[in-house]
């Protein structure tokens, strides 16, 4: 059995932690930008914070899908907070992977601008590549010890807290905030008018956690995930 293990070890590659970090804030930003520029309805996990983005742009010309993550993020890091029922110092690099991913949205935004949406095929391409973009990231986000943004946080925290299947959880989640969307849309924009969320977002819905669930599953097998910034090690050797 041990031998098995060693052998599987060996035919992994390893992959640093910080690029899988790197790697999953660009992608889940530019997925995102796609999804929302393809307008079929952006995924049901950043769909709150767009409608507060929609709602808040019609009076406030400078409010940006950026700006509502930061707002929504910080108040979704604080009832994840209370759900594990304490406050770990970890949770504080979220707000700068927030930073970070809010800014890169913001410019992903303006690029996907860009892209002409005539053509219905157009749309249906960029939705689906968008899409997929988002699972590859946030698979990634799930294999580094550097704080996610908040949704993933909040994810993998749960999940370890109750030992669910890290898969499930997200979809659990996905549909959570699904229905919250709807609410919201209620509330901004009128009883039955839907703002944000569509077809794509209810296809989102179905598909993002099992496409997570299989990508997980093909990194850990290809890949060996290991840390090569250790701050802690780094700061006892200078001391001696």
């Amino acid at each position: 059995m041990e031998t098995e293990q060693k052998n599987e070890l060996k035919t992994k590659k390893a992959f640093p932690m910080e690029a899988a970090y790197a790697i999953g804030q660009v992608t889940i930003a530019f997925g995102t930008a796609l999804m929302a520029r393809a307008d079929f309805g952006v995924s049901m996990v950043v769909a709150p914070a767009y409608l507060v983005y929609l709602k808040l742009s019609e009076s406030i010309s400078w409010f940006s899908f950026g700006l509502a993550e930061y707002l929504f993020q910080a108040l979704l890091l604080l009832v994840t907070a209370a759900v594990i029922g304490k406050f770990k110092k970890k949770y504080l690099f979220a707000v700068a992977s927030v930073i970070i991913y809010g800014a890169l949205l913001d410019l992903f935004m303006l690029v996907a601008g860009c892209i002409p949406t005539d053509e219905l095929w157009v749309r249906i391409v960029i939705f689906a590549v968008g899409s997929i973009t988002v699972a590859v990231g946030v698979a990634f986000m799930f294999n580094t010890y550097l704080s996610p943004e908040v949704y993933e946080l909040a994810v993998k925290e749960i999940a370890e807290k109750f030992g669910f299947d890290v898969g499930k959880t997200k979809t659990v989640y996905d549909v959570i905030s699904l229905v919250l969307a709807v609410a919201m849309s209620f509330l901004f924009f009128g009883w039955w008018k839907f703002e944000g969320i569509g077809y794509g977002t209810l296809i989102n819905a179905l598909t993002n956690g099992p496409m997570i669930t299989v990508l997980n599953k093909l990194y850990r097998k290809k890949f060996e995930f290991v840390r090569k910034i250790n701050l802690k090690k780094e700061s006892s050797e200078k001391e001696k």
